[in-house]
């Protein structure tokens, strides 16, 4: 193939991808876009940000705060005071932690690698726990036994601890979120699960 051929084909190719608006345009433009994000972009972003999952769905309402970005963190904190208790933890304390408003089911956070004597209480990790999904949740607690380390977590949004967050290995580690990229987006995915869900997790948060 030569070098007036290989511009043709591009050329083609290109109208194809981003000009073609009959709907065998749309089929290969999709396809396209699929290859390049699966194949290209996200082995790239994982790579780069030193986890196999750095953009991560919030699933359920477990570190949802009541109004969400526009919650009163005084309020929501008087009734969360004796829950954070039991792990010393105090209001001016927990004032300065990362997503000290929570965030939203739905809601795409950006996730990086997580060394484990780099994280510190009130870092957001994610991490397996034996469930069908990663869980996202906030380090309360962190203790070293054997030159290892092991976190114990809590969403913001639960009553207490799930059993398999009390004492979670540096080996079940994913990543460390960092910041929430869009909120909401991740209805446009989790539309369709919605229907397999058990009733009481269905739905916004509130």
């Amino acid at each position: 193939m030569n070098k007036e051929s290989v511009k043709k084909f591009f050329e083609k190719f290109w109208f194809i991808v981003w000009k073609d608006d009959s709907p065998k345009g749309w089929l290969i433009s999709l396809i396209f876009l699929f290859v390049v994000i699966k194949f290209i972009f996200f082995p790239l972003l994982s790579f780069v940000t030193g986890t196999s999952l750095p953009l991560a769905i919030v699933e359920s309402c477990s570190m949802y705060h009541q109004g969400n970005l526009f919650s009163n963190y005084n309020n929501w904190w008087e009734n969360q005071d004796s829950k954070y208790f039991l792990f010393k933890l105090n209001k001016t304390e927990f004032s300065e932690f990362i997503f000290k408003k929570g965030f939203n089911k739905a809601d795409i956070l950006f996730i990086v690698g997580a060394k484990p004597e780099k994280l510190e209480i009130g870092d957001v990790i994610i991490f397996q726990a034996g469930t069908k999904n990663p869980i996202i949740h906030r380090i309360v607690n962190i203790t070293k036994e054997n030159e290892k380390f092991y976190f114990s977590t809590m969403g913001d949004n639960n009553a207490g601890q799930l059993g398999v967050e009390k004492k979670i290995s540096q080996e079940q580690l994913i990543g460390k979120a960092v910041f929430k990229i869009m909120p909401y987006a991740g209805w446009v995915k989790l539309i369709f699960f919605e229907p397999f869900r058990p009733e009481g997790e269905r739905g916004f948060c509130d």
